[in-house]
């Protein structure tokens, strides 16, 4: 089928999971619709799931005031039985027209047939002017173990993670990838992991089954030590609201380590929305030594998914191990709350001893866990003379 064209609404079966949650299609041959949900519709399916990115709830459209939102809803029948929240951002000097972005998302049956659930979705957006949509299906492709990692960082001839022996493909990762380019979707993840949206390989740290003490023992030992060592020299971990504090040590960090960083008002939104929405979805560690503040961290949960989402540290005092605390009692709380994964985020996949980026690959492979590699951002022009045309001026601003 040609997406440059309005979409025809498919049918099919699209059982199994949601995001964690079943929702069996009472018609197979039933096509899915999708329209407008409210936030109090959209908030209500999030949190009948098991497990949703926070960049798919509804409190995210107010953080990214420079993109409108809104949420839409699968359904099949008078039954809600998928959402997604949908940013737009709107073409320099044809404003009509806008790329329809959907975080690490939509929340569907990534397991059921991809056309039941995409090309209602492309029918509706090009209908209200969209000439583009870019999604980030939330499937694991391929993991590799903590000791995987290890092992390939100590090896020179291993530059990549992609390099590395691994299990099988992931079917339902494989099944996205293959649907999404036989449908003519555009792979948009560059080779390091890294572009213009959410990163493609990600570490996390599984939770289920697992105790304080399993955890603590599945660390290196570089972490144990840092861990016992900043309780020695009595480093404190609090949960705090003291944005300014954070900001400011934030705002060091990216001198040091040469990123550009967020102004203090995206924090000040961000805990907002996300607080309005639930008391309990964000949160604040500050590690203490002394009273001096020697490093903070940004906790985000969304049912059970804990994800660690900014950090700082200061460069005087690193030898107490701030950093290492934080982490600790961040981990240490998202098992308490029964999460089943903590999610350490991006990580670019080299490997290279001599890369810059390979130090933030073996500090977070030091929590034991995994590293994954996800189906990454997908393209789909839905008005091709129009795509082009965004492409290149993103090109030529470096997007």
């Amino acid at each position: 089928m040609s997406y440059s064209e309005p979409a025809r609404t498919a049918g099919g079966a699209a059982g199994g999971p949601v995001g964690g949650t079943a929702h069996h299609r009472e018609a197979a041959d039933r096509p899915l619709s999708v329209r407008p949900i409210s936030a109090a519709e959209h908030l209500a399916f999030v949190r009948a799931q098991r497990s949703v990115s926070f960049l798919q709830t509804p409190a995210w459209g107010r953080v990214k005031t420079e993109w409108r939102s809104e949420s839409l809803g699968w359904y099949d029948g008078r039954r809600l039985v998928g959402a997604g929240l949908v940013l737009h951002r709107p073409v320099p000097r044809l404003e009509r027209y806008t790329l329809a972005y959907l975080p690490e998302g939509p929340v569907i049956d990534w397991t059921g047939e991809l056309d039941t659930w995409l090309d209602p979705l492309a029918a509706r957006l090009r209908a209200h002017g969209a000439f583009a949509i870019r999604l980030g299906p939330p499937v694991r492709t391929h993991t590799w173990s903590a000791e995987q990692v290890k092992e390939g960082i100590a090896d020179p001839g291993t530059g990549r993670l992609t390099d590395l022996p691994g299990g099988p493909a992931d079917p339902v990762g494989a099944q996205v990838t293959g649907g999404l380019r036989d449908a003519g979707w555009l792979p948009q993840s560059p080779e390091d992991g890294f572009g213009v949206g959410h990163p493609q390989f990600k570490y996390e740290l599984p939770l289920t089954g697992r105790t304080e003490d399993d955890l603590f023992k599945g660390m290196n030992q570089l972490w144990r030590r840092n861990i016992r060592k900043a309780a020695r020299e009595g480093v404190e971990v609090t949960v705090g609201t003291d944005l300014k504090a954070f900001h400011d040590l934030y705002v060091h960090t990216a001198g040091r380590d040469r990123f550009t960083p967020r102004p203090l008002h995206y924090f000040e939104t961000m805990f907002a929305a996300l607080a309005a929405e639930d008391p309990g979805r964000i949160r604040l560690y500050l590690a203490r030594h002394r009273g001096d503040l020697v490093a903070a961290a940004v906790l985000v949960r969304v049912g059970a998914h804990a994800c660690y989402s900014y950090g700082a540290s200061a460069t005087e005092k690193r030898e107490v191990r701030g950093s290492n605390a934080c982490q600790w009692a961040m981990i240490r709380d998202s098992l308490a709350a029964g999460c089943d994964v903590y999610d350490l985020r991006g990580i670019t996949p080299t490997l290279d001893a001599g890369d810059p980026h390979a130090g933030l690959v073996r500090f977070k492979a030091g929590t034991g866990g995994r590293a994954v590699r996800y189906a990454g951002e997908w393209d789909l022009p839905l008005r091709p003379m129009v795509y082009r045309a965004f492409d290149l001026y993103m090109k030529r601003r470096g997007r």
